[in-house]
């Protein structure tokens, strides 16, 4: 009997980079390995969308709609190019308004691609419906999805078969146009009989034409085994990737999910001697870029703390710009009470980020001092409705600390409300910042907000970890000069070897990494926290002079004063950035501006002076 041809989706170019590189990849490095992937006989590719869109603008320095140009160039006019959205928020971590929703498929198409996967983690309908029709109306195909994920242990009230089941159920009443139903599993932590089972449900509620896509990842080490359970259940196509961008927080890799099924009634739709081949052309490609251990390796815990492949290397990414990677462990292992506590979204993009940045705060600050503002946002209501209703005392807690009220209405009609929000708004700022009005720099504006503007204004930061081989030789060299530590692509990252010991040493700008410290030029690193605004006084002939302390590390993101400016007690001075977040540093005093001791861009980490106000 003749075996059955299992299609893939080739997810390497795009979840394969988030989850192994927090989707910090140039272009021009990868490309070759897209053509010998379309070579092997490769036709469908995740191409975009994501996280690959803002981490091109915010740290590539690429444009993303460029980059899906030179795909679509290089897969050729027939592939199947797929991008991930994630209903009204789109491709940025903010929901957006009707307007930039069908702008967003509009470009999509634009630029050559061809499905976008439509999905929104809280498995609220409501934010499918319009962002679907989007996608149709634009000439593209829809794939629509349930958000899977096990929740932690102990945990009861959603995501059981009758739950997914139900959602389903609820985007046939809604009438959502698609062209294929996709499980998406991003945390690889779905049981594969729940897997198994919701399939089965899903074929008997479904057209019996209907294409099913299984989405999953091999972060908790199951996920060739719910491939397996999918299609013994009915799916269509399953999601593999490709070396050096498989296993671990990925998908499994093309070649060893065709070696599972040998002996099978499956086989994968594939010449795997050319896989192999182009697996090699891939890791050549790669072989400057930064591979983070966590990034190969199955993780035994994440069921207890869900946190999808897509998005742990980015975080370890940003925890490790931060020199703060040791808090890695307490923050994961805090995300559980973050998960149970806050009303069940699925633990994928952007609710994922939302569970870590909170998880982040209760490491940093105590457990629920700080609640993060887009998972207050969450449970009070502003991205839809969850799963089950979040705890009564976070909803209060993010009710007082964010100065908002719950609501229950519907996210677009909020966000079609909101003055900051939209096409006209986008335009504005662009026109602020005298930057051309096009459809693409209205989305960007719109998207990625100031770091967007920055992009455009030819002010990006790059922040991707690839060795520079040049650079590595210089330092190497006893007659190395200061350009060994600039490079084109951001950091100068080098292991050097003292006395036998590897120690690693990174440098950018007047800041050096040493083993995980940041030190700046003349100044030495503190390690006294201080609060939100930490400060301490001494007397000097001008009269007394605070200074104004980090509670945390981060990135200066914003000077909103100078030296001189006039400031009262309370109001900001600066804002840094940590983790995609933004935080106000404030005086605690009144008085003038002394000092501004760092700029935008650089380090800082807890404890050190950020600027002296003169009283």
């Amino acid at each position: 009997m003749a075996k059955k041809k299992i299609q893939f989706m080739c997810t390497a170019f795009r979840d394969g980079f988030q989850s192994v590189y927090g989707a910090r990849v140039f272009t021009p490095d990868f490309l070759p390995a897209v053509a010998a992937a379309r070579d092997a006989g490769i036709r469908w590719f995740e191409a975009g969308g994501g996280a690959r869109f803002q981490s091109l603008y915010f740290y590539c320095n690429e444009d993303a709609f460029d980059m899906m140009d030179a795909f679509r160039e290089t897969a050729g006019p027939d592939a199947n190019l797929q991008t991930l959205a994630r209903g009204v928020n789109v491709v940025g971590l903010d929901s957006q308004s009707s307007d930039i929703v069908k702008l967003h498929a509009d470009l999509f198409k634009k630029h050559g691609m061809t499905t976008i996967r439509n999905f929104d983690a809280l498995n609220d309908v409501n934010n499918l419906i319009y962002s679907g029709q989007c996608i149709v109306d634009a000439g593209l195909k829809h794939q629509v999805c349930v958000t899977l994920m096990e929740l932690p242990p102990g945990c009861s009230g959603a995501h059981d078969v009758d739950f997914y089941t139900q959602t389903l159920k609820n985007i046939l009443a809604a009438d959502i146009p698609f062209d294929a139903v996709c499980f998406k599993d991003a945390s690889g932590t779905a049981v594969p009989s729940k897997v198994y089972d919701t399939i089965v449900e899903a074929r008997k509620i479904l057209p019996s034409d209907t294409f099913i896509h299984f989405h999953t990842h091999e972060t908790a080490g199951v996920s060739v085994l719910a491939n397996k359970a999918a299609l013994d259940a009915g799916a269509n196509a399953i999601d593999l990737s490709m070396s050096p961008c498989s296993g671990g927080t990925c998908q499994p890799d093309i070649l060893v999910m065709w070696h599972a099924l040998r002996g099978t009634d499956y086989e994968l739709d594939v010449d795997v001697e050319k896989v192999r081949e182009a697996e090699e052309v891939f890791k050549d490609c790669m072989k400057d870029y930064f591979l983070p251990p966590e990034a190969t390796a199955v993780e035994p815990l994440i069921p207890w703390s869900p946190m999808p492949g897509g998005a742990l290397t980015a975080n370890t990414q940003m925890l490790r710009d931060n020199n703060i990677m040791e808090k890695y462990p307490e923050i994961i292992m805090a995300m559980s009470d973050v998960v149970r506590r806050g009303g069940f979204g699925t633990s994928v993009t952007p609710v994922s980020q939302f569970y870590f940045q909170q998880a982040f705060n209760n490491v940093m600050f105590g457990p629920w001092k700080k609640i993060a503002e887009p998972y207050g946002k969450m449970v009070l209501g502003y991205f839809g409705k969850t799963p089950v209703e979040p705890d009564p005392e976070i909803v209060r807690l993010a009710q007082e600390q964010l100065e908002l009220d719950p609501t229950t209405e519907p996210v677009l009609k909020l966000n079609d409300a909101d003055p900051n929000k939209g096409i006209e708004a986008a335009t504005k700022v662009l026109n602020e910042h005298n930057l051309p009005v096009t459809d693409e720099n209205i989305f960007i504006a719109a998207a990625c907000k100031e770091k967007g503007i920055r992009f455009l204004q030819g002010e990006a930061e790059v922040g991707v970890r690839k060795i520079d081989k040049a650079a590595e030789a210089a330092a190497a060299s006893p007659t190395a000069g200061s350009s060994a530590a600039g490079s084109p692509s951001g950091p100068a990252e080098y292991m050097v070897t003292v006395n036998g010991e590897e120690i690693f040493m990174a440098f950018e700008g007047n800041m050096v990494t040493v083993d995980g410290k940041v030190y700046r030029v003349g100044i030495q690193p503190h390690e006294t926290p201080g609060g939100s605004a930490g400060a301490s006084s001494a007397k000097s002939a001008g009269g007394s002079v605070t200074e104004v302390k980090s509670q945390m590390p981060g990135a200066v993101f914003k000077q909103l004063l100078k030296s001189g400016d006039r400031v009262r007690a309370g109001e900001a001075i600066l804002i840094l950035e940590a983790m995609k977040m933004e935080m106000e540093v404030a005086s605690p005093v009144d008085g003038t501006v002394d000092e501004i001791k760092f700029s935008v861009g650089d380090q800082v980490h807890t404890g050190q002076v950020l600027a002296t106000i003169r009283g």
